[in-house]
């Protein structure tokens, strides 16, 4: 097959992927403020599309680990081929599919770099991968990154409700308190988060798309994006984000733990530090778990909170199978374009009919941001003028409703 065609093949394909990935991982920063009631949710999605779309723009240390840390390539290395490229990112994509449709906060990095690493030693050998790489820039933060977020998220937690604390003077019984406050600074922590989102995983998509360049002998070995891929790259992340994902932000949002405002501010701190000092090392982490594991570790910080630990296990048995089996389907793929054009053909035409009839299937029970999660007064804190007329308006209603004998 012509090596150009074969390029823009690629190419293509990759930029889906970073579409499915800013599908899949809208609910790392917008679940807890839309389950809270901090954003609305269709503003939610187009505040974080927005912020991905500007991240992007911000870092490229971890494209340039996707393209010359993982994959061994140039005259030191192996001459990774498009073809392989191209089975990778069949089996990220089908992966990606999959667990959003069950609803599932999988890893889109994790599912790229198995179809990738599937598909190279399929196609060339175990030679081709970097273990030392793999090893340290993305099996080490998808152990550690969880559960250092989660640890951060509990102290916060735990801090937030002691400080805010209240307790009669007289009786010394606590008093409830709301704690509003926190539903106003999850905007702000969220947007952090959804920028954060795009300094690393839009990166990945930049840094495959700079190895195919790299593979076909049009860009030097060792060499970062170019523009024109950071900014495609970018915008494809942000179309995919403003989709919404609606599956897995009912899972982050209401699926893990009941989420309150001191809880969701929590979460999305630890959130987007974590995510920030990774981009900053180049660590090619999962967001996905990382906005997961603050997620639970808030919910373990607040008192009274149950954390629901049959969907944590579900989404934990996700996490270890992404890999595998990204890799497996990236490896059968690579088998099969290694036939020639016809296995190319047939490849690239089972991808498409499996995505459609995964689409198709979902719509039988739709999920929108009308019924993705049930929000607390949605955009609440984002509509200040209205909160005076909500307090009359319930204190008449709460009037209305007294018994008879009450009122006389």
């Amino acid at each position: 097959m012509d090596i150009t065609f074969m390029v823009a093949l690629v190419i293509a394909l990759a930029l889906f992927f970073d579409f499915t990935n800013g599908f899949h991982d809208t609910a790392n920063a917008m679940a807890t403020p839309i389950a809270t009631g901090a954003i609305k949710p269709k503003t939610a999605v187009a505040l974080a599309a927005t912020l991905n779309l500007v991240g992007a723009f911000l870092s490229t240390e971890v494209a340039k680990t996707v393209s010359g840390g993982i994959i061994r390539e140039g005259n030191d290395g192996i001459q990774i081929t498009p073809d392989i490229i191209f089975a990778g990112l069949m089996g990220a994509i089908l992966w990606n599919m999959i667990t959003w449709l069950k609803g599932l906060p999988s890893s889109s990095s994790h599912a790229l770099f198995g179809g990738l690493i599937g598909a190279a030693v399929a196609g060339i050998g175990f030679h081709a991968v970097n273990l030392e790489s793999l090893m340290q820039k993305v099996i080490l933060p998808a152990i550690f990154a969880p559960i250092i977020a989660g640890g951060v998220a509990y102290v916060c937690t735990r801090v937030a409700y002691a400080l805010t604390s209240r307790h009669d003077p007289e009786t010394g019984s606590k008093l409830t308190q709301k704690r509003g406050g926190f539903r106003t600074g999850q905007i702000f922590t969220s947007s952090l988060v959804a920028l954060a989102h795009g300094t690393n995983d839009a990166q990945k998509t930049m840094g495959i798309i700079t190895l195919v360049l790299i593979a076909a002998g049009t860009q030097d070995p060792g060499s970062g994006p170019q523009f024109w891929v950071i900014g495609a790259c970018a915008f494809a992340i942000a179309i995919g984000t403003y989709a919404g994902g609606w599956r897995i932000i009912r899972t982050m949002g209401a699926g893990l733990t009941e989420v309150k405002p001191a809880q969701g501010f929590a979460a999305e701190s630890s959130t987007a530090s974590a995510i920030l000092a990774s981009s900053n090392l180049g660590f090619a982490l999962s967001t996905t778990q990382v906005a997961s594991g603050s997620v639970i570790g808030s919910g373990m910080g607040r008192k009274g909170t149950s954390v629901r630990w049959g969907m944590v296990g579900r989404i934990a048995l996700g996490w270890l199978f992404t890999l595998p089996a990204a890799g497996i389907v990236g490896a059968l793929t690579a088998l099969l374009v290694k036939t020639g054009v016809v296995g190319v053909v047939i490849a690239a035409v089972a991808g498409t009919a499996a995505v459609l009839f995964m689409f198709f299937y979902s719509r039988n029970s739709a999920v929108g941001h009308h019924n993705a999660v049930e929000v607390e007064e949605a955009g609440q804190a984002v509509r200040f003028a209205k909160k005076k007329a909500l307090a009359r308006a319930r204190a008449k209603a709460a009037k209305a409703n007294e018994p008879k004998d009450t009122q006389r």
